[in-house]
C-alpha cells in the first residue's frame, strides 16, 4: 500500500465520517425517521463505529492488510471498498466472481451520463422539471428498464448540492444505469445500489431514493423508498383522499447493513403519481416557513385527471410565487406520472 493512496482513502472516509456526526447532531427528528424509513438511528451509530474502525486501521497503516497472507490489498481495490481484508487470490471462486462483478460496475459510475429523454410509452403520460440551486445540482431522475421489461423510473437526491453534490449524482446516475437493468425488482435494485456505495470511499455521503416499477398489463406500480420524500398518488377519482408512498428503507449510504422492500399500488386511468425531491416541500419563504406537503396537494389536487405537463407546471407556479424574488435555497425536482 502506497501512501498517498492510503491519505487518499483515510480522508474520504474522515470526510464521510464528520458528514454521519452534523447529520445526525443537526437534522430535525421528522427529518431523520423520514430519511431512515423503518430503520433505526442506533444502526447510522453502528456505521459510524465502523468508519472510526476503519479510519484507526488507515491511520496505522493497517487498512487493507490481508488478514490471510498478511500482505497488502490491491489499491484499486480498496477505493472500491474499504472494508476489503482478503488478497483476490485468497478469495474463493464465488467470491471473486461477485468482486468482479462489483468492480465492473464501479468502473462504469465513472463514466456518467447525463440523463436521458422522457420515454414515450402507450398508456402512461409523464413530465419531468428540474432546477438546481447551483450550477449543478444533486438531485437525480431517470427513465429505465427493469429485468422483467417493466419500465422503472428512479428519483434521487445526494444530501448538499452544488459541485459535490451533481459530481456524486452523476456517479449515482452510471451505478443505477448499471444495476437497474440487471435486476427484477425496485428493492432488489437497490440493495444492490447500497451494498456497492456504502464501502466506498468515492462516497462521502448519502442519498435518497425512490425507485418504482409500472406493469401496463395490470396497471401496477412496485416500489422501494429508500429515505426519500413520500410520492403522492392523487387519485382521478375526487372522492378519494391522497396517498403518500413513504419510505420502505433507509437512505442508500447511510447504514451499514440496509434493508429495503417492495410495496405494490394499482392505479387507475387518471391518477397521478407525484415525485420530487425535498427542495420543493422545504422551499422557504420569509414569514410563511417551508412550502411543506400540504401546499404541494393545494397545488395539485384542482388538477386531478389533468396531464403531467400542466401538474408539473402548477407545482413550479406555486413554489415561485412563494419564494417571491429569493432564489431557490436548494436543488428541485418534480416529476408527474399518469395512467391514461
Amino acid at each position: 500500500m502506497q501512501p498517498p493512496i492510503l491519505d487518499q482513502v483515510r480522508t474520504a472516509l474522515v470526510e464521510k465520517r464528520d458528514g454521519f456526526r452534523q447529520w445526525l447532531s443537526q437534522t430535525p427528528s421528522d427529518r431523520k425517521t423520514e430519511k431512515l424509513g423503518p430503520g433505526r438511528e442506533e444502526a447510522v451509530t453502528a456505521h459510524l463505529e465502523h468508519l472510526e474502525e476503519s479510519i484507526a486501521l488507515a491511520e496505522a497503516g493497517d487498512l487493507g492488510r490481508c488478514i490471510v497472507c498478511h500482505g497488502t490489498v490491491d489499491s484499486a481495490r480498496l477505493m472500491v471498498d474499504y472494508t476489503a481484508m482478503v488478497c483476490l487470490e485468497h478469495l474463493s471462486a464465488e467470491e471473486a466472481s461477485r468482486l468482479e462483478r462489483e468492480i465492473e460496475l464501479a468502473q462504469v459510475v465513472q463514466q456518467a451520463l447525463l440523463p436521458g429523454e422522457v420515454p414515450n410509452i402507450p398508456g402512461v403520460e409523464i413530465a419531468a422539471f428540474t432546477r438546481p440551486a447551483q450550477f449543478v445540482g444533486g438531485d437525480y431522475f431517470d427513465f429505465l428498464t427493469f429485468s422483467t421489461g417493466d419500465l422503472a423510473w428512479a428519483v434521487g437526491d445526494v444530501a448538499g448540492h452544488g459541485v459535490a453534490a451533481g459530481l456524486q449524482m452523476a456517479g449515482i446516475q452510471a451505478l443505477c444505469r448499471a444495476v437497474i437493468p440487471t435486476q427484477a425488482s425496485p428493492a432488489e435494485a437497490v440493495d444492490q445500489l447500497h451494498r456497492l456505495f456504502v464501502h466506498n470511499s468515492r462516497y462521502t455521503t448519502f442519498v435518497t431514493l425512490f425507485l418504482g416499477a409500472y406493469t401496463p398489463s395490470t396497471q401496477t406500480l412496485t416500489y422501494c423508498n429508500a429515505g426519500h420524500n413520500p410520492p403522492m398518488v392523487l387519485p382521478a377519482d375526487r372522492r378519494s383522499t391522497v396517498r403518500w408512498l413513504n419510505p420502505t428503507g433507509a437512505a442508500i449510504g447511510l447504514l451499514e447493513d440496509g434493508a429495503f422492500s417492495d410495496v405494490k399500488v394499482r392505479l387507475a386511468a387518471g391518477d397521478l403519481l407525484i415525485m420530487y425531491t425535498d427542495g420543493v416541500v422545504e422551499a422557504n419563504s420569509d414569514g410563511r416557513g417551508m412550502f411543506g406537503p400540504g401546499r404541494l396537494v393545494e397545488a395539485v389536487t384542482p388538477l386531478r385527471g389533468g396531464s403531467p405537463g400542466e401538474v408539473v407546471r402548477a407545482i413550479t407556479r406555486a413554489l415561485e410565487d412563494f419564494v417571491g424574488q429569493k432564489a431557490f435555497a436548494d436543488d428541485v425536482t418534480v416529476v408527474a406520472f399518469r395512467v391514461t
